[in-house]
């Protein structure tokens, strides 16, 4: 059962790694499910605090995924209509696979400040800016806790299979 796990673990660290650049998988919460896979490994050496720290990692990053483009998008001074168009842009990205994720955030926080004065097009466009910026950023931060617990979860199986 132990190997069972431990190849479980393995293979969820791997398919949410890949799933922080492609739009389909929750990258961070699989690669945190095979952690809690290798935890139950009575052989593996994974302490419960470090199983809430990466937890709460997680958690901070998969929400900091949904905020980010609303909030971006206010600080590079788009109005309520942009923050909204951010997020529904976002949302509707999901739906058109890859290009949708890139574009969504892009496209929505641009259309949103337009339908918010629609004289006002370099405003939109860097608007529309900042709300991409901010998918690169959570898909980097979400990319970076996924490595991590990656790593510790191939040396930790490793041991436990060797």
């Amino acid at each position: 059962m132990e190997t069972t796990l431990a190849i479980v673990a393995i293979i969820c660290a791997l398919v949410g790694t890949v799933g922080c650049v492609v739009p389909i998988i929750p990258g961070g919460v699989v690669t945190y499910v095979g952690y809690i896979c290798l935890y139950f490994c009575s052989g593996a050496e994974v302490s419960t605090g470090w199983l809430v720290a990466f937890g709460l990692l997680t958690a901070a990053v998969t929400i900091m995924d949904f905020v980010l483009p609303a909030y971006m998008s206010r600080r590079f001074g788009g109005s309520r209509e942009g923050q909204i168009g951010a997020t529904v842009g976002m949302l509707a990205g999901f739906f058109l696979g890859p290009f949708g994720i890139l574009a969504g955030p892009f496209v929505g926080a641009m259309v949103g400040e337009l339908l918010h004065n629609s004289k006002e097009i370099l405003k939109a466009l860097r608007v529309g800016f900042g709300s991409f910026l901010s998918f690169i950023v959570g898909t980097g931060a979400k990319l970076a806790i996924s490595l991590w617990i990656t790593v510790d979860i191939v040396i930790k199986a490793i041991q436990l299979l060797s």
